[in-house]
């Protein structure tokens, strides 16, 4: 089979490998129909690393992904060969103190689909995976929306944390992938109000379609601009901020344009070890922060709201590639070339 390696910065090749095979009863062998290139992917293909997980090379690559199963372990009952699947890559222990606890996202022992040292990425024509982490796709939900159930599953998982109710002002700082299904979920959630921003105008322009009221295209270092007009839209300030650009300056124009009480919910992640911040602010303003990890119970509600259409996921998934261009999809995601939101990269035959 063919797996695909960062091999380099900016490099990536299809190596061939010998196909995996189950080795637990509780395992399942997937067909890996679809990659979508996250931008957390993308950090790693500029960067080799994100904050203190750095790649050694060659390393493997992709973690949103769905697939079809060909085969389970014997111990697999709600599965069997034909399935499709959405995949979670989060693989958690199960028996620790947070597993057990209804927290997996945090579980102590995580590994996760291609990060460095955890587990193998998701950018292969086979993988082996934990049966549990293998989400069966309603017959109306395409593979490549499956694919999106995991990228949107943290969108919604960062506005339950968010407790948004009625009339909320929300303000969306950053509209990649992310940020805009922050606006789709919250939109679902409750009847609020939404400000967001982003450095690209196209992003903006999908931003609106997705129900913010009002976008401001950011101009770099000049984050003035932007608390400037929310604080002109909204005085009083706004009641929720969502942070998804992962840059450092973001963090503070949140505390800037929130009330008093309000909350910063850090969705993105930031290339630096360390970020600042107000802490005088923070503490006379009595704000709240929350952050973000991953997703915890939210992949079947997001494969339900596709399926009912309650999700526009012809507004995410812009552009396709075979397995073979998967170099050319990164440098397209990489360069926020041509309107791109999530690349899609076909590496089986799908439906």
């Amino acid at each position: 089979m063919k797996v695909a390696y960062f091999v380099g910065p900016h490099s990536i090749r299809l190596i061939e490998e010998p196909c995996p095979n189950i080795q637990k009863p509780d395992e399942a062998l997937v067909r890996m129909d679809c990659l979508g290139v996250c931008g957390s992917d993308a950090h790693y293909f500029s960067h080799g690393r994100i904050g203190d997980q750095v790649l050694e090379y060659p390393a493997t690559l992709g973690h949103e992904c769905a697939g079809t199963i060909v085969a389970v372990g014997d111990d697999v009952a709600d599965l069997q060969s034909g399935d499709r699947v959405a995949i979670d890559p989060a693989i958690s222990c199960g028996q620790c103190d947070q597993c057990t606890t209804g927290r997996e996202n945090t579980c102590r022992h995580l590994h996760f689909l291609g990060s460095p040292g955890e587990a193998p990425g998701a950018a292969a024509e086979y993988r082996v995976l934990p049966a549990r982490n293998c989400l069966k796709v309603p017959e109306k939900v395409s593979s490549e929306e499956a694919m999106l159930a995991e990228p949107l599953s943290i969108a919604l998982h960062a506005v339950r944390l968010a407790e948004l109710y009625a009339g909320a002002r929300v303000g969306v700082i950053g509209c990649g992938p992310i940020g805009l299904g922050v606006i789709a979920m919250a939109k679902l959630m409750a009847p609020v109000v939404i400000y967001a921003c982003d450095l690209l105008e196209y992003r903006c322009r999908l931003a609106e379609q997705l129900g913010a009221v009002e976008t401001v295209v950011v101009h770099p270092h000049n984050a003035t601009g932007l608390v400037h007009r929310w604080q002109t839209s909204e005085p009083r300030g706004l009641d929720v901020v969502f942070e998804c650009s992962g840059d450092p300056q973001a963090i503070d124009i949140g505390q800037q344009v929130l009330i008093p009480g309000g909350m910063l919910v850090l969705v993105g992640i930031p290339i630096a070890p360390r970020v600042e911040f107000d802490i005088h602010r923070m503490r006379r303003a009595e704000l709240t922060f929350r952050n973000v990890r991953r997703q915890r119970g939210c992949m079947m509600p997001v494969l339900r709201a596709l399926e009912s259409g309650q999700i526009p996921s012809h507004l995410f998934l812009t552009h396709r590639f075979a397995f073979n261009q998967i170099q050319d999809a990164f440098e397209l995601v990489e360069d926020y070339r041509d309107g791109v939101i999530k690349a899609v990269v076909r590496i089986g035959p799908g439906e």
